[in-house]
Order: C-alpha cells, then sequence, then structure tokens
C-alpha cells in the first residue's frame, strides 16, 4: 500500500520522527497510524523532548538560569546594602506586592540607588530609567527639605 504525505507528516509531527523513519513504519504497517505510534511507543522510538510542554519548560529554565544571573543592587552611596537575583525580587513583587512597592519607595526617597547588574560589565537600558527615576525623587527630597528648614 501506497503511504500518503498527509499520513507521513501526521505520524512524523505525533512521534517527533524523521521523515524517512515515519515512512519506514507506514509502509510496515501499510498506513495504519495507530498501529505505527504503538510500535514507536513499544520500541521507544518517539521523541517526547519537543513536546510543546518541554518546550515551554526549557524556556523556561533558561529565563531562570538567566534571572539568577542578573542581579538587582542596592547601594547607598558606595556601600552595598542588597545584591539579590532579580528571581528573588520577581517572588517577593509577586507574593508581597506591597511591602515591595513600599520598600521601593523607601529606598528612593533614603536616596539609595537601585541598579540591574549582569555578569557582564554592561550597561543595561533599565539602569539609564532607574537612574532618572532617582534623581528626580533626589530632588524632589532635597526641595521639600529646603521647604522644611525655610518654614523652621
Amino acid at each position: 500500500m501506497a503511504v500518503s504525505l498527509e499520513q507521513i507528516e501526521l505520524l512524523k509531527e505525533r512521534a517527533n520522527i524523521s521523515y524517512e523513519e515515519a515512512k519506514e513504519t507506514l509502509e510496515k504497517f501499510d498506513g495504519d497510524i495507530v498501529e505505527a505510534l504503538i510500535y514507536l511507543e513499544k520500541n521507544k522510538k518517539i521523541n517526547k523532548d519537543c513536546s510543546c510542554e518541554s518546550k515551554f519548560l526549557r524556556k523556561l529554565e533558561k529565563l531562570i538560569k538567566k534571572g539568577n544571573k542578573t542581579k538587582v543592587v542596592v547601594r547607598k552611596e558606595d556601600e552595598t546594602v542588597l545584591k539579590t537575583s532579580v528571581n528573588l525580587v520577581i517572588l517577593c513583587t509577586v507574593l508581597a506586592c506591597p511591602v515591595t512597592i513600599v520598600a521601593t519607595i523607601l529606598a528612593l526617597v533614603t536616596k539609595h540607588t537601585i541598579r540591574i547588574e549582569r555578569d557582564k560589565e554592561e550597561n543595561l537600558k533599565v539602569n539609564d530609567i532607574l537612574n532618572k527615576v532617582s534623581n528626580k525623587v533626589n530632588n524632589i527630597v532635597d526641595n521639600l527639605s529646603e521647604e522644611k528648614e525655610d518654614l523652621v
């Protein structure tokens, strides 16, 4: 029996095997896709590595590794107050969002600087934004301090 390209494509996608292997297996079972799948499964020839779940998990694993290498650094002048992974900051933000927001505001108001650092000494664009925010907050705090002194 002749095997159609559609059958080969279907078996190739379902079992994640090559065209050649799909064609040979289908020919062996006269085009019966179910029998071909059972045969491949019994002989452990089905490649499960490229399922949607494992692709998602691989991408998630890459993101977690990248997050562990990327650090959030909080400094006051030249002294490092906190240095932790981005993953921990994300976790804290998810689990205790109000606390994280308050801590960030307090850090900025008390003239701490916040930076994102990787192993490489590259300057990330987010640091430029963080510097601008920090400078604006510092200016506001300075202005409020000056007004308070003027009132006294």
